[in-house]
C-alpha cells in the first residue's frame, strides 16, 4: 500500500453558504465522508459541502498552521485569500 505524502487545508462551501475549513491527507475521500454526514459535526447540518479551495503541504504541521491561520480571517479576507490564493 502506498503512503499518501499529501497534506492538504481545504475550504468547503456548506449548503448554506457558509465555510467550513479542515485537513486531511485524502480531499476526495474527506469530501465523500462530509457529504454522507459523517464528517464534522459543523457540516453534518449544512449539507451538501463543495470544496470550493484547497492548498497542499509537505508536512501535516504546515496544513494545520494553514487551516488554524484560515479560520482566524473574517469572511471577507477568506473570499480574497481564495480569490489569489495567498494567506
Amino acid at each position: 500500500m502506498e503512503k499518501n505524502n499529501k497534506h492538504l487545508m481545504y475550504v468547503l462551501e456548506c449548503g448554506d453558504g457558509t465555510y467550513y475549513t479542515g485537513y486531511t491527507n485524502d480531499l476526495e475521500h474527506r469530501l465523500g465522508v462530509h457529504n454522507q454526514g459523517k464528517g464534522a459535526k459543523y457540516t453534518r447540518a449544512r449539507l451538501p459541502v463543495r470544496c470550493i479551495y484547497f492548498e497542499e503541504y509537505e508536512t501535516k504541521q504546515e496544513a494545520m498552521r494553514a487551516e488554524y491561520a484560515f479560520k482566524q480571517l473574517t469572511r471577507k479576507q477568506k473570499i480574497d485569500h481564495i480569490r489569489s490564493g495567498e494567506l
